[in-house]
């Protein structure tokens, strides 16, 4: 009896212990509307993958360069903190989708593709123009 207690209490204490494997990281999209709605902080990162005239034409308020065309992007992901919130865009989505997913094979943990500039804008997010040099 002793021996069958012995062995439920250490059944008992493992099943505790173990630990459920989280699922692979996901890459999120998010639209202009549900954007609004977030807190940005010193834990998230607002990123423009498009060129630097392109930034230069217009750009979220807040946001940071990394040209995801000229290379620089890939050179910038090596610095930055795999446990922040990135929030991505480009002019269509199709840069942003492509660089989120780098991210995700790179082990970033909080990824979300915006999509494009335009309707962000249409959205009615705060933007301006010029100002390459915030990073």
């Amino acid at each position: 009896m002793r021996t069958f207690i012995l062995v439920i209490l250490a059944a008992i204490l493992f099943s505790c212990t173990t630990t459920q494997p989280q699922g692979p990281v996901q890459v999120h999209s998010m639209s202009p509307d549900e954007f609004k709605e977030q807190r940005m902080s010193n834990k998230t990162v607002l990123l423009d993958v498009r060129t630097p005239g392109e930034f230069a034409s217009g750009h979220l308020d807040g946001a940071i360069i990394s040209d995801f065309r000229g290379g620089e992007f890939a050179k910038d992901m090596a610095n930055w903190d795999k446990d922040k919130v990135y929030y991505l865009y480009c002019a269509s989505g199709n840069r942003s989708g492509q660089a989120a997913e780098l991210m995700k094979q790179a082990g970033f943990k909080h990824i979300y593709n915006l999509g494009a500039y335009k309707e962000l804008k249409e959205a009615g997010l705060p933007t301006e123009t010029g100002n390459i040099d915030n990073q």
